[in-house]
């Protein structure tokens, strides 16, 4: 079921994009690829995934919730629902929240992801119940997985929403090119929307984003990258 919310009747911003090699999204705004070139996929496995030490955390079962700040072609949910699926968790229930400034269309979202097969089945369920003028707060459930995505900017999401997070994805276009979305005000904001015990992952390790992500309060380590890049930040919240 999809539910938008009434309250929010005010057209989201839509983004200009180029397509490169076919199925490879490209934002004329922030002038950057929504995922890396190699293996966008793989990419989400080891830094979200793994970085947020998942699927491990879901064996203990119960509600487990992931923020996700920039949507984009819904990647990172697709990948991360395979897993889930996988995981096959014992009384478990995912919600995935995301924060997106420019919700893609539904057309748009799938023709990125049928690069991937892996995620064929959960693509289709994506597309199949999302909207090509997406706006407002979006809910759409899928049995034990629950999609939320929150559009508008990302300060004003996280800042209002009801949630509280156990772990999140830190995926906003490069720190050099949309710095808004690695503020200190916002990584404080998520800092306080996270459980103790909480986690972050993120390719990012851009030096004011890693000391604005102290500042707020997390303890952050840096990791090897994804695909020949140094390094990523993933960090705890005691």
């Amino acid at each position: 079921m999809t539910e938008t919310d009434p309250r929010q009747n005010q057209p989201p911003a839509q983004q200009s994009l180029e397509w490169h090699a076919g199925d490879m999204p490209y934002s004329l705004e922030f002038g950057d690829h929504f995922y890396c070139r190699t293996e966008g996929r793989l990419e989400c496995g080891h830094v979200f995934l793994a970085g947020n030490r998942l699927p491990a955390r879901w064996n203990a079962g119960g509600a487990f919730t992931i923020g996700e700040l920039g949507f984009g072609t819904g990647l990172n949910f697709c990948e991360t629902w395979r897993q889930w699926k996988q995981a096959q968790v014992s009384n478990g229930r995912l919600h995935f929240v995301s924060f997106e400034r420019f919700p893609m269309r539904a057309d748009e979202i799938d023709r990125a992801l049928s690069h991937w097969p892996e995620i064929a089945a959960e693509r289709q369920a994506l597309v199949g119940t999302w909207s090509n003028s997406p706006g407002g707060r979006i809910d759409i459930d899928f049995n034990t997985v629950r999609l939320t995505v929150v559009c508008g900017t990302a300060l004003d999401g996280v800042s209002q929403c009801r949630e509280s997070f156990d772990a999140w994805y830190l995926d906003g276009f490069a720190p050099s090119r949309n710095p808004d979305m690695w503020s200190s005000v916002l990584m404080q904001a998520v800092f306080d929307r996270t459980v103790r015990g909480g986690t972050f992952a993120t390719y990012a390790a851009a030096g004011f984003a890693r000391r604005n992500l102290a500042a707020a309060g997390f303890a952050v380590e840096r990791l090897p990258g994804f695909a020949g890049k140094r390094e990523m930040l993933r960090g705890d919240k005691a």
